[in-house]
């Protein structure tokens, strides 16, 4: 029994993400349903689904975007329901979007120097940064630094001090991404981050977000419609269809059932 109690506490202190029945409605129309999710610490996880599953109003959720109608989520054992956009990121989850949203007329490394002001480490009193202190030029510096390194993780360092809106779209999605690890998070959401991008772009973005799980010690939680990406670096997956939980488990076999071949794939079975 004593046994039993350990190994679960164990399992639970190794988990980063648990949703218990999350779900909401939009007038009578369920968006999400009975979602129940668990992503172990730094776990690459998939989520999948037809367009209008559901997979953009889960983020929703967990980002307080949305307040849930019916369950709970936790973020490292901590219950997050309900709480606040800014409170739910300082607490360590960080997103993407589906359609990117920059500061398109500062300048790169000011989008990323953004994402930094709210970290503690950083923090000056309106009295230090008034009368600019010792130690507001620091900590100024310092931010800069970690900037330019998150910039270098992405290839993005050269082009620091160029608009946002300068730059290729996939390199404005890499600079969504820098900004979001920029406020240091325990749980980064990525809404479908290879969209836009050619094939080239795509085989870059697979290396960097495999980087930024194993160098970078991230969990990460993916939306993405290319299957070729979430086959290859996805370790597990939750297929979303019509609001509701489709299929779950490691991402070879959830590809390869039938009702996910059928519903997401658009294939017809043998």
């Amino acid at each position: 029994m004593a046994n039993n109690v350990m190994q679960k506490e164990m399992s639970d202190n190794n988990i980063m993400l648990k949703t218990e029945h999350l779900g909401i409605s939009f007038g009578g129309l369920k968006a999400a349903h009975d979602i129940n999710i668990e992503i172990r610490k730094n776990q690459l996880y998939g989520l999948i689904g037809p367009n209008g599953a559901g997979k953009t109003t889960v983020f929703n959720l967990l980002t307080g975007v949305y307040t849930p109608l019916t369950g709970k989520f936790y973020l490292d054992g901590e219950d997050l329901t309900g709480q606040r956009q800014e409170i739910i990121n300082r607490k360590g989850i960080a997103r993407t979007f589906q359609n990117i949203r920059l500061f398109n007329n500062m300048s790169v490394i000011r989008n990323v120097l953004v994402g930094l002001h709210n970290s503690p480490e950083y923090k000056c009193t309106p009295f230090e940064s008034m009368f600019r202190l010792p130690r507001h030029f620091d900590s100024e510096e310092r931010m800069r630094d970690r900037a330019k390194e998150l910039l270098s993780i992405f290839g993005l360092e050269e082009e620091r001090n160029l608009l946002a809106c300068n730059l290729s779209y996939g390199n404005q999605r890499k600079l969504e991404i820098a900004r979001a690890l920029a406020t240091n998070p325990k749980l980064l959401l990525l809404d479908e981050p290879a969209a836009g991008m050619n094939p080239q772009e795509t085989a870059e973005l697979m290396k960097t977000i495999k980087f930024i799980k194993n160098e970078l010690n991230m969990t990460i939680l993916l939306i993405e419609h290319d299957m070729k990406l979430v086959a290859g670096i996805c370790e597990e997956l939750t297929v979303l269809n019509f609001g509701e939980v489709l299929a779950q488990g490691k991402t070879s076999d959830v590809l390869n059932n039938p009702d996910v071949i059928t519903a997401y794939l658009g294939q017809d079975e043998d």
